[in-house]
């Protein structure tokens, strides 16, 4: 993702098991093993020989599955200046199809949609305000409605996309200025809205951080 005024980066998340991520793991490049250090053994001193028993074998170490091939970024958008709230950027030419993973930063205020594992779209982005605030984590889109009004306010919600059963959702704004906030969900600018509208099916992912960046070559491993 791309800090709206200073710089330009992506953002991601991780989500272990079925945990929900707060704040959540920096990352930049490839990711990177830990091991546990072992703790040093020590002989236990004893007045009788007792007799020596064999260990059993250790389990062979098991190899986890790298993510699919969709997952890793293949492609950054080129956006020649810092993103201003409604504006976008947009570009499918040669992409192949395949999984849509769309990455929100808050700290970026940025909105970027992947397919395959290319950036093909990204824009600045309102959202929640501290008393209704944006939640983090890992959610599916569970709904489509190009039409939406929100049966709480009444405002005009065009090419919804719900995130979670209380109505915070990714939708079309025309109120694209970062002085302006939401009631939790992530307003994009709506002309930017009807095209990841055109992308996206129920069950796809979409990732909201708080600071999270991936370069080229990582792998959206939450999705």
């Amino acid at each position: 993702m791309r800090r709206t005024m200073t710089m330009r980066a992506i953002a991601f998340a991780v989500l272990a098991s079925s945990a929900v991520l707060i704040g959540g793991l920096a990352l930049s490049g490839s990711p990177v093993t830990v091991r546990a250090a072992e703790a040093p053994v020590r002989a236990a001193r004893a007045q009788v020989a007792a007799p020596v028993r064999a260990l059993p074998p250790k389990p062979a170490p098991v190899d986890v599955a790298a993510p699919a091939d969709g997952y890793v970024v293949k492609r950054v958008l080129d956006v020649p200046e810092p993103l201003r709230h409604g504006a976008y950027y947009w570009d499918t030419e040669g992409v192949p199809e395949g999984p849509i993973v769309i990455t929100v930063d808050l700290v970026a205020q940025t909105l970027s949609i992947f397919r395959a594992g290319y950036e093909i779209g990204t824009a600045a982005v309102i959202y929640g305000a501290d008393e209704k605030p944006t939640p983090l984590g890992v959610f599916t889109i569970t709904q489509k409605d190009a039409h939406h009004v929100s049966n709480l306010y009444g405002a005009p919600m065009p090419y919804m996309l719900r995130l979670t059963n209380d109505g915070v959702s990714i939708h079309g704004s025309a109120l694209m200025d970062g002085k302006y906030a939401t009631h939790g969900c992530v307003g994009v600018p709506t002309a930017f809205a009807k095209l990841i509208f055109g992308q996206v099916k129920l069950g796809d992912r979409v990732i909201v951080t708080s600071g999270e960046m991936l370069e080229r070559g990582g792998r959206i491993t939450a999705a």
